[in-house]
């Protein structure tokens, strides 16, 4: 005798994540009455971070929900932007995103990031503990129970990452105010206070300083400066002001 077969229907942003056969159109997926919605849909790859209403037949349920053989269902994707609720919105990032970090610091966004692989459990364990949202390309990762809250990063291309993100979460930005190397905030500095990361040529052609408070780095309008301003004035144009 078979098993009774749902037919599951995976909104078209979910794809990614679906095996080739089921991403035109429903598809039918075995079920065994006691595993929850969540779970089966987790089986057929998709991440529950990435999960927003689901419908079965037509009505909405919570993922705790058993499904029936027989019954219809649809996986649509989270919701636009995404609130998130309990506490404030801050970021932890593993180690394949350090430019993602970056960028998201330089915009003023609280972003944590592990420099080094700190193994799946520690991340998801941090998380839980300083209450923030892990962005991650790992599946498995983000499928990890402890998590406080997690969102799959889809490019692998860092500034269509950020877009991303913004776009998503639509934090508050606060550019240029945080350390791009550790996160910590930053502080006006006078040149007598950072002279002793100077060179020459930088301590003759710059009057304008900011420290970070937390590791001391100095920053300054260097040679970069205008890639990162950039940066900043194409995310202000599109994101500012749309929380």
């Amino acid at each position: 005798m078979s098993a009774p077969e749902i037919h599951l229907e995976f909104a078209p942003e979910l794809a990614v994540f679906v095996p080739q056969g089921r991403r035109d159109g429903a598809s039918a997926l075995a079920v065994d009455g006691l595993s929850s919605l969540g779970h089966v849909v987790e089986s057929a790859g998709v991440p529950l971070t990435e999960v927003g209403v689901l419908l079965v037949d037509g009505r909405e349920v919570p993922v705790s929900y058993i499904p029936a053989g027989g019954e219809s269902v649809r996986v649509r994707t989270v919701e636009r932007p995404q609130r998130v609720h309990g506490a404030p919105l801050r970021f932890l990032l593993d180690v394949h995103l350090g430019t993602l970090a970056r960028r998201l610091r330089l915009l003023g966004v609280d972003t944590a990031y592990e420099s080094t692989d700190i193994g799946d459990p520690a991340l998801a364990a941090r998380s839980a503990a300083e209450k923030r949202v892990m962005l991650s390309r790992d599946r498995g990762l983000l499928r990890r129970r402890e998590l406080w809250a997690g969102a799959f990063v889809y490019s692998t291309r860092p500034e269509e990452q950020l877009r991303d993100v913004l776009d998503r979460f639509r934090p508050e930005l606060r550019p240029w105010t945080r350390c791009t190397a550790c996160n910590g905030l930053l502080k006006e500095a006078t040149k007598e206070e950072v002279a002793d990361q100077l060179q020459g040529g930088t301590q003759r052609s710059y009057d304008v300083f900011a420290q970070c408070r937390q590791c001391g780095r100095a920053y300054w309008k260097g040679a970069h400066h205008e890639q990162l301003v950039a940066i900043v004035e194409r995310a202000l144009d599109e994101f500012a002001g749309e929380r």
